[in-house]
C-alpha cells in the first residue's frame, strides 16, 4: 500500500472514531452498549465505533460481522488465586521496571492503581502471570494465510498451514502439578521451554520445528531455533527476529497470545481504560468462521468487557514494530485484540484472540478442568497495509472430536521436560 493510500485509510478509520478513542472512558450514561443479539456491521458501526479499536473497526468496514452476547463474568483458576492470596504481599518491582522480585506464583500485583507511574508494566507483568500454565498441549490446528476479500468475496488463500503440537512447560509458577511451584531440577533457571513441531503442511515445510527456552533472568535473551529439515540445518534466532514472519504467512511469535515477548523488552506507557467488544464466551469449537469478505474473523460472540489500555515500544534492535497497543481485559488479564503500528507510527496490523471460558473445550470430551477455563478456539492476524491475514482454528476441523486443548495434565498426557530437546525436534521433521 502506497503513502497516500495508507493516509486515506487512516483518515477513514478517524472519520469513524468517537472524538478519541483512547480519551477517558464516557459514563455509562453516555456510552452506548449494544443489546446481546444485536448484529455490528458497515450499517450501524457508527453508533458502537468507541467500543472497537481502529483496527477493529478496518475489519468490520472489510467484512467482518460482530454478534453481541451478555457479558459473564470471568474468574481465575482457585489454585492460582490462592497463590495470589499467598505470596502477591511480597513482589516488588525492580527500579528499572524490567524485572520483579520474590514472585512465586499468582498475580504478582492484584492490587492496581492507574495513578501508579509504574501501573503499565505491572499490568504487563500480571499478564505474563495470567496466561501461564504447567503444562499445554495444542493439537492438530491449522491455518490459512492470503488475501483479504472485498465488496462481498472471501479471502483468497494463498498457503494451507498444518501444525501437529505446540507444547509448553513452565519450570516456575507452577500451581497445579506437581511439583509446585517450582521444579527443582532448573540449573539454567528457564521459565518455561515451548516446541512447535511438526510442521506437516505445506509439503514444502513439511518437518519444519521450533524450539525455545524463555530465562527467568530478564537480561538473557530467548535461545530459540527452527529447524529446517529440506536444509537439513538448525538456524538460531535473535529475540529481535520474533516480530519477524515467517514463510509467507503473517504471525510472528511475538504476538502469540496479544504478547509474547518478555515483560522487560518493552517501555510500557498506561493509556487509559476503556469499554469494548471482546469475544470471551464463544458458542463454537472448532471454530465457525464468518461468511464473505469478513471469512478471516471467527463468527460469534462478543461481549461488552473493561480493559486497561497499555502501550509498549520496544527495547531491542531491529524489532518490526514501532509500537503495540494492547488491551488487557480486567478480569482475566487476557488480551481480546492487539493493534500494532510501523515504526512510523501508522497502523499496521493487529492480532485477535477468541476465548470459549468452559470446564471443557467441547461435549464429552476425555479431559476437562474442574472450573472454567480459557480456550482459543481460533487466532487472526491481519496485515492492514498489506490487506492480508492468517487465521487459524485450534483444532482444525479435519479432525472432528478432537478437544485440541490439553493443559496441567502433567506426565499423563505427554508433556514432559524430555520432549524440549532439539534431537527430539530434529528426529520428527526427517
Amino acid at each position: 500500500m502506497n503513502r497516500l493510500a495508507k493516509t486515506i485509510c487512516l483518515l477513514a478509520m478517524a472519520a469513524l472514531l468517537a472524538p478519541g478513542f483512547l480519551s477517558p472512558a464516557p459514563s455509562a450514561a453516555e456510552q452506548k452498549i449494544p443489546e446481546p443479539g444485536l448484529l455490528i456491521d458497515t450499517t450501524n458501526i457508527h453508533d458502537y465505533s468507541d467500543l472497537l479499536s481502529p483496527a477493529m473497526l478496518w475489519t468490520v468496514n472489510r467484512g467482518v460481522k460482530i454478534r453481541v452476547g451478555e457479558y459473564k463474568l470471568v474468574t481465575m483458576p482457585p489454585p492460582f488465586m490462592e497463590a495470589t492470596e499467598k505470596y502477591s504481599s511480597q513482589v516488588e518491582l525492580s527500579e528499572d521496571r524490567k524485572e520483579i522480585y520474590n514472585h512465586v506464583a499468582g498475580l504478582p500485583f492484584p492490587q492496581i492503581d492507574t495513578n501508579d507511574p509504574t501501573v503499565a508494566t505491572k499490568l504487563m507483568f500480571n499478564f505474563n502471570a495470567g496466561i501461564r500454565v504447567d503444562d499445554l498441549d495444542l493439537r492438530n490446528f491449522d491455518c490459512d494465510t492470503g488475501a483479504v476479500g472485498k465488496n462481498g468475496h472471501p479471502l483468497t488463500v494463498e498457503r494451507h498451514f498444518l501444525i501437529d503440537h505446540i507444547r509448553r512447560m513452565s519450570w516456575y509458577e507452577r500451581t497445579e502439578v506437581k511439583p509446585f511451584p517450582v521444579i527443582p531440577d532448573n540449573p539454567d533457571k528457564v521459565r518455561y521451554k515451548e516446541a512447535m513441531y511438526p510442521l506437516i503442511e505445506p509439503f514444502d515445510l513439511k518437518g519444519v520445528g521450533f524450539l525455545l527456552f524463555r530465562y527467568k533472568e530478564p537480561s538473557r535473551q530467548d535461545d530459540t531455533w527452527l529447524y529446517l529439515p529440506q536444509l537439513r540445518r538448525v538456524r538460531r534466532l535473535s529475540s529481535a527476529q520474533r516480530s519477524d514472519a515467517l514463510f509467507g504467512q503473517d504471525t510472528d511469535m511475538d504476538s502469540y497470545a496479544g504478547y509474547a515477548g518478555k515483560v522487560g523488552w518493552m517501555d510500557w506507557k498506561f493509556l487509559g481504560e476503556k469499554k469494548i467488544l471482546g469475544s470471551f464466551h464463544s458458542e463454537h469449537l472448532p471454530v465457525k468462521w464468518g461468511e464473505g469478505s469478513g471469512d478471516f474473523v471467527h463468527a460469534d460472540l462478543w461481549e461488552p468487557r473493561d480493559v486497561w489500555v497499555v502501550e509498549g515500544v520496544s527495547l531491542l534492535p531491529q524489532y518490526a514494530y514501532g509500537k503495540r497497543v494492547i488491551f488487557l481485559d480486567k478480569e482475566s488479564y487476557r488480551i481480546p485484540y492487539t493493534d500494532i503500528y510501523d515504526t512510523a507510527g501508522e497502523l499496521w496490523k493487529m492480532w485477535i484472540n477468541q476465548f470459549k471460558y468452559a470446564k471443557c473445550p467441547i461435549p464429552d470430551a476425555p479431559y476437562c478442568q474442574e472450573y472454567e477455563a480459557s480456550y482459543n478456539p481460533s487466532i487472526t492476524m491481519v496485515d492492514i497495509q498489506l490487506e492480508h491475514a492468517t487465521f487459524c482454528a485450534l483444532p482444525s476441523h479435519r479432525f472432528p472430536g478432537e478437544q485440541g486443548w490439553y493443559f496441567n495434565l502433567g506426565d499423563e498426557e505427554g508433556t514432559t521436560a524430555d520432549y524440549f530437546s532439539l534431537a527430539n525436534v530434529i528426529s520428527a521433521g526427517r
